[in-house]
């Protein structure tokens, strides 16, 4: 599939703020796994992972929405913020040893109960007026899915140069070994997770070269906290979002159950988002689009009845914890980490399940 980017470099470039947390540097590659990791690097094949976003939860995310992002210019759309659910007990998404995100964190939030939005038909008309059914952008080909690596705190430090986005990134160096894994295609995505600080590094267009790397733009999450970037910059991810969080993991699909909301592409969004999202990547001023970070969720009424494996476990997780737009591409395409294990046949499971059958929540206002 081919993620698109911002129409313009003007578009991610002329919104910079002063940022006051750690973002992820995203480049493309293959899965973490399937990659020798230098120094000390471990292959993040059997660990779990989850998405992360740093963000508050629903109520407390408006709020800080307002007092830290909000520009006196803006003029949030008539969306009502929804009060979040009491946090559900239970395990989390651990990677490396470290927790991904705070339980409260959007990513691993609870959106069974959350209001329907008014606006939910029109915008799954808009996403389904290219594709209709949901598509598993990943599976058992080395090449497909989004690869990740977890290193040690030993792992060396490298330079990291930015040929595009590079007001909107967090500087280098950062702990990416030289072999990392790079996503197929044209995002060449590149995920490392910091086991020793609990950091996680993202880049976008990246390329190895000499003793660092060159990349379009990169972002530092910091796992413990729900910071969010600055509102009008972009990561690794078109939204501005963490990547590694929104992934289906084999591992903890294998094991049963995703804790996390699920990362997605439509084809056309809107110039607009909804944190945990802190960027647009579109000129567009339609309403009918969806904005970036909206989120979504199976209704609750879709039978899961003839559903198996792997299928039935991403399923469920989308209705309790659904699905964030991160960027433009083929609609309905939900992201995974690249591996092997994954079963193809089971994956295709997924492709029966019609847009109509997803709703938009209301997890507030859009920002512009």
């Amino acid at each position: 599939m081919i993620r698109l980017r911002p129409e313009a470099p003007s578009l991610r470039l002329g919104m910079a703020l002063v940022c006051s947390l750690v973002v992820v540097t995203a480049c493309s590659g293959p899965s973490a796994q399937a990659i020798p990791t230098p120094s000390g690097a471990v292959a993040p094949s059997a660990l779990p992972i989850l998405p992360i976003p740093p963000t508050a939860p629903a109520s407390a995310r408006a709020a800080a929405t307002a007092a830290a992002t909000a520009r006196p210019s803006e003029k949030p759309a008539a969306h009502t913020t929804s009060t979040t659910p009491p946090a559900v007990s239970g395990p989390r998404t651990i990677l490396g040893g470290c927790q991904v995100f705070p339980t409260s964190n959007p990513w691993n939030e609870n959106v069974a109960n959350l209001p329907v939005s008014p606006m939910s038909a029109t915008y799954i008309a808009a996403i389904d007026a290219t594709k209709q059914f949901l598509h598993p952008d990943f599976g058992s080909n080395p090449t497909y899915g989004i690869p990740y690596t977890v290193v040690p705190a030993s792992q060396k430090f490298v330079p990291i140069t930015f040929n595009a986005y590079g007001d909107e990134s967090n500087p280098g160096p950062y702990p990416v070994p030289l072999n990392a894994p790079v996503e197929s295609g044209s995002d060449r995505h590149v995920l490392v997770l910091d086991s020793g600080n609990c950091h996680l590094y993202e880049m976008y267009d990246a390329q190895q070269v000499g003793s660092g790397w060159v990349c379009a733009s990169g972002a530092v999450f910091n796992l413990s906290s729900n910071a969010l970037r600055p509102d009008g910059w972009t990561s690794a991810d078109a939204a501005g979002l963490p990547i590694l969080p929104g992934l289906a993991l084999y591992n903890e699909v294998a094991a049963g159950v995703i804790n996390h909301a699920l990362r997605f592409t439509v084809a056309e969004t809107q110039n607009g988002f909804i944190h945990p999202a802190t960027h647009f990547a579109s000129s567009s001023s339609n309403p009918d689009l969806p904005p970036m970070g909206l989120r979504l969720r199976l209704e609750a009424s879709f039978s899961l009845a003839g559903f198996t494996g792997e299928a039935l476990v991403i399923l469920k997780a989308l209705k309790t914890y659904g699905m964030i737009v991160a960027d433009n591409g083929s609609s309905w395409y939900i992201s995974g980490a690249t591996d092997p294990r994954w079963n193809d046949n089971n994956l295709d499971e997924l492709k029966s399940v019609p847009g109509s059958a997803f709703q938009v929540v209301e997890t507030g206002p859009i920002l512009h």
